[in-house]
């Protein structure tokens, strides 16, 4: 949660033309990995990490943060016409709430979720989980193989992109195997993100096949 809740960002109050209070723009930047990109070979190659990093996380905040900017303006000039029509890239790059300060950045979010799940095996990746998750995958999935075997078929059965997800239902503390198309985020379905694989082609197509159960 308390990724999620560095994710968001609130505005700030300044001064406009004609003496009008506003929120003032505030821009959100790829986050730094805490390994290097070759950290996962061979499971991930360091090409794909790179692609994967630089350009397509790069490039959802970009356009988001763009989105975001034009989007203030049009709400400023009351340009309804664009507000309407930027609403595809707002949802696509970054997220579909635009509630007052609170801008909620799915694309964004997704992906620093997916690198905070990775970690090289000399900094424990691959490790089986241990105290009460583990527990919990047992009963509800009989065993953590039981659990990759699900998710792989889950991730290969996904029509178009999107992402596979461990995720806990926190009313019914439970643990669920829930997919969301292309950026949509986890949280929509009243889940709580744990693990997320990126099913979308540029996480995987260089090595020509989906990955998850190493990382």
């Amino acid at each position: 949660m308390a990724l999620l809740a560095s994710l968001r960002r609130t505005g700030g109050i300044g001064l406009k033309r004609g003496g009008l209070f506003t929120r003032e723009i505030q821009s959100f930047s790829l986050p730094e990995l805490s390994y290097e990109y070759s950290a996962l070979e061979p499971v991930i190659s360091g090409e794909i990490m790179s692609l994967h990093h630089q350009k397509h996380h790069q490039a959802y905040v970009t356009n988001y943060n763009k989105a975001l900017e034009q989007l203030e303006e049009a709400s400023a000039n009351k340009n309804s016409e664009a507000i309407v029509s930027l609403q595809s890239a707002v949802k696509f790059n970054g997220g579909d709430n635009y509630e007052g300060s609170v801008y909620e950045s799915p694309g964004h979010i997704n992906h620093s979720v997916f690198w905070k799940n990775l970690a090289p095996v000399k900094e424990g990746g691959g490790e089986a989980p241990n105290g009460g998750l583990a527990k919990a995958i047992d009963t509800q999935f009989g065993s953590l193989n039981a659990l990759i075997v699900k998710m792989n078929a889950v991730g290969a059965a996904l029509q178009g992109s999107g992402w596979v997800w461990l995720g806990l239902n926190k009313d019914l503390k439970s643990l669920i195997v829930e997919t969301t198309p292309n950026q949509d985020p986890l949280v929509t379905k009243g889940l709580l993100p744990l693990l997320g694989i990126d099913v979308w082609e540029h996480a995987y197509y260089l090595q020509g096949y989906f990955c998850c159960s190493e990382c």
